[in-house]
């Protein structure tokens, strides 16, 4: 099954920057209450995220495997993997292994469906430790799925994060 043109993807993201936008200010991060705006008919989408997040924090990859696209583009850091395999033969153990011990708190979620397209945009806290050391990241994360026969699969995910200032 071809994938929609690159002007489709555009116009998804393009929806999405109003609602993300309006979430930017650092100080806003802080005292948000976690919120929803996810409607009825979206909540299948939210779900196969969610069936994606707690796969990978649980470090089955092979259930995590089920919620992705064979040809998954997966932007972090600047970095980029681009097929599932790629993904869950390298970067993926190392997300598990960090998320298997991170407390992590969803503050904001919205999603939307546009026909075969929805994208997720979540932003959450996350307390884990590196080196031995306790640290809070703010976390935004981009999903956007396409329905296929099979149900919805993520076709590209964006992660970003940053310290949490005063931690």
């Amino acid at each position: 099954m071809k994938l929609p043109s690159i002007t489709v993807w555009l116009l998804a993201f393009l929806v999405a920057i109003p609602t993300l936008a309006a979430a930017h200010d650092p100080k806003d991060h802080a005292t948000a209450a976690s919120t929803q705006q996810v409607s009825e008919q979206a909540k299948p989408v939210v779900a196969v995220v969610e069936q994606f997040s707690s796969a990978l924090k649980a470090g089955d990859l092979k259930r995590a495997a089920e919620a992705l696209a064979d040809d998954v583009l997966i932007l972090e850091s600047g970095g980029a993997e681009r097929s599932r395999e790629e993904y869950l033969g390298h970067h993926a153990i190392a997300d598990a292994a960090f998320l298997g011990g991170a407390k992590i708190a969803l503050q904001q979620r919205t999603a939307r469906i546009d026909g075969n397209m929805a994208w997720v945009a979540s932003e959450s806290e996350l307390q884990a430790t590196e080196d031995g050391k306790p640290m809070t990241l703010l976390s935004t994360e981009t999903m956007i799925l396409h329905k296929t026969a099979d149900g919805w699969r993520i076709v590209h995910i964006h992660w970003s994060s940053r310290p949490k200032k005063g931690t």
